[in-house]
């Protein structure tokens, strides 16, 4: 049973009510990568995008949907390769460098002056290799609660963990259920919203994930000994944190803010090998786990702007 076309933008009125701002207007775009895979992203608000915002792994656009309620200016938010209304990799790799590279034609594409660049984990590795590779696209660069190196053992697990579970379900129910049990998605109706904008019906009637980790993550944990080979290629969303180094964000040129989450993936550790690899980068602290968003749409919008909108 295939699934009945819905208004993926039906939810935007009640987050801008919520939020106390108008009602953006809002479109669903699409490209196509360098190999021919379709490209997909949101354009919200009238005028050229200033901001282009990278959602982390197993998320997708709709993640930015209040904080770009809480800017008021014109964003593109991009399904990240593998996510979304984006296709999948048939190799697999989501590594930072080869996500930046397939994307920046469609940043270019979409845009007509270098952008605020804002990346939430596996986004923000994404950015830092954009930025890097593509200093004519990248006004300014906002890093959210990620790091290179991050330690594959930390918070990243378990969301790979999360990841790890059936393909597919009887229900977009299910998932909310597993998403809540693990601590993922805010309240009920959060989840609801989260789970229904990242889930597909098949044709057999079964509910999936729209991004590839949950069909990788899912294959590995089947089979442990297909792990040597799977982080080999960096199939797994821990290797690829982990494996991302420092070279890009050596190598930007624009201005770097890191946001933390206090309850989020990065260590104190971790922001202090930022501060000293980076020591002329803004580092703020929130009251926030990973996602944050979702979580503080408002608190993160102000700190986009003072990163690189001021002058705008």
């Amino acid at each position: 049973m295939a699934e009945t076309p819905f208004d993926e933008f039906s939810f935007l009125p009640v987050q801008a009510a919520e939020s106390g701002v108008p009602v953006p207007s809002a479109e669903r775009l699409f490209t196509f990568a360098p190999d021919g895979r379709p490209l997909s992203a949101l354009r919200l608000g009238d005028g050229l995008p200033e901001v282009t915002l990278l959602h982390g792994a197993g998320l997708n656009a709709h993640t930015w949907d209040r904080t770009a309620l809480a800017l008021g200016r014109p964003v593109l938010a991009l399904d990240l390769p593998g996510h979304g209304d984006s296709g999948w990799r048939d190799d697999a790799d989501y590594a930072a460098r080869t996500l930046a590279a397939d994307i920046a034609p469609a940043i270019a594409h979409w845009t007509e002056t270098p952008q605020v660049v804002v990346g939430q984990s596996l986004g923000g590795l994404t950015a830092a290799a954009l930025a890097a590779a593509h200093p004519e696209l990248v006004r300014a660069l906002v890093i959210v609660d990620i790091a290179p190196g991050l330690d594959p053992a930390g918070g990243a697990s378990q969301i790979r963990r999360f990841f790890a579970g059936p393909t597919h379900w009887a229900s977009r129910e299910e998932m909310v259920d597993r998403a809540l049990s693990f601590g993922l998605g805010g309240d009920r109706t959060a989840a609801e919203r989260g789970v229904y904008l990242n889930s597909r019906v098949r044709e057999d009637g079964r509910v999936e994930w729209k991004h590839h980790f949950a069909r990788i993550a899912n294959v590995l944990a089947a089979d442990p000994g297909a792990s040597a080979a799977a982080s080999a290629r960096q199939d797994s969303l821990a290797g690829i944190l982990a494996a991302s180094g420092w070279e890009d964000l050596a190598a930007v040129s624009a201005p770097v803010t890191l946001v933390r989450g206090n309850r989020g993936y990065l260590s104190d550790a971790d922001v202090e090998a930022f501060t000293t690899r980076l020591p002329d980068a803004g580092i703020v602290t929130v009251d926030s786990g990973h996602n944050v968003q979702e979580e503080l749409p408002s608190e993160l919008a102000r700190i986009i702007r003072d990163a690189g909108l001021t002058s705008l």
